[in-house]
């Protein structure tokens, strides 16, 4: 854990913890893995508040918060990444910032379980309260666990957390029954970037119909010549990026 890893982007200096190869990656790739997440972050307005969702080991909460001086909610259930999380805001300066909330966004109040893939440090691909996993399959589970989870409307009115200006959700296949929770919140956003699969089409039409019911329009949608190169079955998946038009 006393492995750290220093890098510059934009002018702002970064540093993650990294206790092994897939954390040490994480950090090694930020530039480059999902471009269009760090342009998205450049845009937002200083002071603007941030809920990022599934936000593994922290690094776009701790880049928002750095570079925009965003306060960011940090919605991360997974107890092998919230150490991380919490040491790399630490070590970034961004306690005062950055909000870690250790519960899963789902589409109703109570408990459920979240099936993992992997128990690595800085690991993905789990899933909340299903069965399946980002493509829509059937998770291949190594480790579960009972949690708390709670809808995006109950989060900032049972919880006091601040409706966010933007949302960031990356959490590998829920997306669809995370945004079903969230209609109040949806309603007053002004950007939502997302992460979703076209292949998987319960999510892919699911999340166009909720955001499109919320008054957002579609911007970009875009990955990385890393994600298009991929031979791993990520090729099709893309971060939307959903605007408020201008009335």
């Amino acid at each position: 854990m006393e492995e750290v890893r220093e890098l510059v982007h934009e002018g702002v200096q970064l540093r993650f913890a990294t206790p092994n190869a897939l954390c040490d990656w994480r950090a090694q790739t930020f530039s480059t893995k999902e471009p269009e997440t760090l342009a998205w972050i450049d845009a937002i307005p200083e002071g603007a508040v941030v809920w990022d969702v599934g936000a593994n080991i922290g690094l776009y909460a701790v880049y928002a918060a750095a570079r925009r001086k965003c306060r960011v909610w940090a919605f991360e259930p997974s107890v092998f990444n919230l150490e991380l999380l919490a040491r790399n805001v630490h070590l970034n300066g961004l306690v005062s910032q950055v909000c870690i909330v250790p519960f899963a966004l789902s589409n109703a109040v109570g408990s459920n379980t979240l099936r993992m893939t992997t128990t690595e440090w800085g690991g993905a691909l789990s899933t909340f309260g299903e069965a399946y996993g980002w493509d829509g399959e059937a998770i291949k589970r190594v480790f579960e666990f009972q949690t708390m989870g709670l809808p995006m409307d109950a989060a900032r009115d049972l919880l006091g957390i601040p409706q966010p200006d933007f949302v960031k959700m990356d959490v590998d296949g829920i997306e669809h029954l995370i945004l079903s929770g969230g209609a109040s919140v949806l309603k007053a956003v002004k950007e939502v970037l997302i992460e979703v699969n076209d292949d998987f089409k319960e999510q892919a039409e699911g999340c166009e119909r909720l955001l499109k019911a919320a008054g957002l329009t579609m911007k970009h949608k875009l990955h990385s010549e890393m994600i298009d190169n991929s031979t791993t079955g990520f090729q099709n998946t893309y971060n939307q990026i959903w605007v408020r038009e201008p009335s």
